[in-house]
C-alpha cells in the first residue's frame, strides 16, 4: 500500500444512534462480516478521551476493545483541556499507524465538530497575548459562562449559536481572536477542499427522531442504574470540581446543577431530577448534531439498523481505492 492517500470511513450519529453497535457488527474480531479484525477505531467523542469519565460517555467496554482496538481513549485526566486542535494531531498520527498495519482507519463519534475540522483542515486562526487570555479568563470567573456567551453573540453570533454555555473553553477561545483580530472566529472558515491525505467515506448514521429520544432516555435510565452517580462522586472525592473540563459533560455537570438549584449537597441530590436534566439536554444535544451533520456535504445517511447498506457502501468505497 502506498503512503497517500489514506482510505478513512468516517461514522457519525447523534448520541445514543448506535454508532458502537455498528462498528462492532462490521469490525470487531468476532463479528459475521467481511471486514472482521480489519479495521481500528478512532473515537471522535471530546469526552471518551477522559480517564474516568466511562458511564456517562458510554465509553466502549474492555471486552469489545479486547476484540476492537480503539484509539483517542483514557489519554487525559478530566482536569486537562483537550480540543479540536488535539484531537486532529492525534488522529491524523492513529490514521498513518493503523494504515501502515494494513488496516482501515475508522473515525467514529458524535463530536462532529471534531470530524470536520479532521476532514476539512483546522483553520488558522490568530493565537492572542497572554494578558488578553489572562482578561478573558479572569471575565469568565469572574460574569460566568452565560453572560460570557452573551458577550460573545454580540461581536459573533455564528460561533456563539454553535457553543453549549459549558463550552468555556471554546467561549474564551472565540473571545481571544476576536480580540486579537478584531474579526470573529466564524469569519476563519474551514477549507472548502477535503484533505488530500485522506479519501474519505462519510456515512451518518440516522433514526426517527422519536425513536432517537426514546433511546436517549433509556439510556440515561441505564447509566443512572449502573452506577453513574457513584462514578461522579468517585470523581469529586478524587479531587475534580465541576470547574474540570470533564466535569462539564454531558452527564457530569448537571449533577453539580441540580445540587445547586436544590440547595443541597452533591450526596442530597435528586437523581430523579438530574436524570431528567441529563434526557434533557442530551436530547438538545442530539438535535444540534443532526443539524451540524447535515450542514456538511458528501454524507450519506443511512439508517442505523440497515447493515446490508451500510457494509454495500463500505464495500464499494474500498473497491475504488484497491483496499
Amino acid at each position: 500500500m502506498g503512503t497517500f492517500p489514506i482510505p478513512v470511513l468516517i461514522i457519525f450519529g447523534p448520541t445514543a444512534s448506535g454508532k458502537t453497535s455498528v462498528v462492532e457488527r462490521l469490525f470487531s474480531a468476532n463479528a459475521q462480516s467481511f471486514y472482521a479484525g480489519k479495521a481500528e477505531i478512532i473515537s471522535a467523542d471530546s469526552m471518551q478521551v477522559y480517564k474516568g469519565l466511562d458511564i456517562g460517555t458510554a465509553k466502549p467496554d474492555t471486552d469489545l476493545l479486547k476484540k476492537l482496538p480503539h484509539h483517542l481513549i483514557d489519554m487525559c485526566s478530566p482536569s486537562e483541556q483537550f480540543g479540536t486542535g488535539e484531537f486532529v494531531r492525534h488522529a491524523d498520527e492513529a490514521c498513518k499507524e493503523i494504515f501502515a498495519r494494513g488496516k482501515l482507519p475508522v473515525v467514529a463519534g458524535g463530536t462532529a465538530f471534531y470530524i470536520k475540522n479532521f476532514m476539512y483542515g483546522l483553520p488558522v486562526t490568530p493565537e492572542a497575548d497572554e494578558d488578553t487570555r489572562n482578561r478573558i479568563k479572569q471575565e469568565m470567573e469572574t460574569l460566568g459562562a452565560e453572560l460570557m456567551l452573551e458577550k460573545l453573540r454580540g461581536v459573533d453570533p455564528v460561533t456563539a449559536s454553535r457553543l453549549h454555555v459549558h463550552d468555556e473553553y471554546r467561549i474564551k477561545r472565540a473571545l481571544e481572536v476576536y480580540v486579537a483580530s478584531g474579526k470573529p472566529l466564524s469569519e476563519f472558515e474551514l477549507s472548502a477542499k477535503l484533505r488530500s491525505e485522506y479519501v474519505f467515506c462519510a456515512i451518518a448514521l440516522e433514526r426517527p427522531r422519536e425513536e432517537l429520544y426514546e433511546r436517549i432516555n433509556a439510556r440515561v435510565f441505564k447509566m443512572m442504574q449502573q452506577g453513574l452517580f457513584d462514578e461522579v462522586k468517585n470523581l469529586v472525592q478524587q479531587g475534580y470540581t465541576k470547574s474540570d473540563p470533564g466535569m462539564k459533560a454531558i452527564g457530569y455537570g448537571e449533577f453539580f446543577v441540580t445540587a445547586k438549584k436544590q440547595g443541597c449537597s452533591l450526596e442530597e441530590v435528586d437523581t430523579d431530577a438530574v436524570t431528567r436534566l441529563i434526557q434533557s439536554n442530551s436530547r438538545r444535544y442530539a438535535k444540534r448534531q443532526i443539524t451540524f451533520i447535515k450542514a456538511l456535504p458528501d454524507v450519506k445517511w443511512i439508517h442505523a439498523d440497515d447493515a446490508d447498506r451500510i457494509e454495500k457502501k463500505l464495500s464499494d468505497f474500498l473497491r475504488r481505492q484497491n483496499f
